[in-house]
């Protein structure tokens, strides 16, 4: 049985190893340490099969508008599955365990930068249909957005930034 729960310190270099493996390079597995570091972690979740951590995701500090109103929100990623248990809902478990814990929370919006063909079956819409832009040129269908409450999110529009430690990933 699959369990989806917060991270705990002891699952820090299991959290590691499955970014490693997952995809193939440092980048996002340094990227996690630089955001924990550095006080850059909203929520951060483990999946665990027989008490063995198989996939990570992670959601950092977001901020959407323009300078006069800037609105705090959540970005999604790094997510990671150990490739044995990929395709088998593991990724899909740990975003819909996110989007609940962090609109429990009263987090107004989720981005994300992603597939545009997977994250929709969560409720994402490219974040252009918000009129949000990502600060980095990508796909206009590749940066999505989730509203979680409507009510903190009028009226905006603008530029969406990431925390700076994912504009220095080595």
């Amino acid at each position: 049985m699959i369990i989806i729960r917060e991270e705990r310190p002891e699952d820090i270099a299991a959290i590691r190893c499955v970014n490693l493996e997952s995809f193939g390079r440092p980048q996002e597995a340094n990227l996690i340490e630089m955001l924990r570091t550095n006080g850059g972690i909203l929520l951060s979740l483990v999946a665990t099969y027989d008490s063995q951590v198989i996939g990570h995701i992670l959601y950092s500090p977001v901020t959407a508008g323009f300078s006069e109103k800037k609105i705090g929100g959540a970005g999604l990623g790094p997510m990671a599955v150990l490739p044995k248990y990929q395709r088998q809902g593991v990724g899909g478990k740990l975003i819909e365990f996110g989007i609940t814990r962090l609109k429990q929370s009263g987090c107004p919006f989720i981005v994300v930068l992603g597939h545009a063909d997977y994250y929709p079956r969560f409720g994402f819409r490219p974040a252009s249909d918000y009129w949000l832009k990502c600060e980095w040129s990508v796909p206009d269908n590749a940066f999505m957005a989730l509203v979680l409450d409507e009510s903190k999110i009028r009226d905006l529009s603008g530029l969406a930034k990431y925390r700076a430690e994912f504009s220095n990933i080595v």
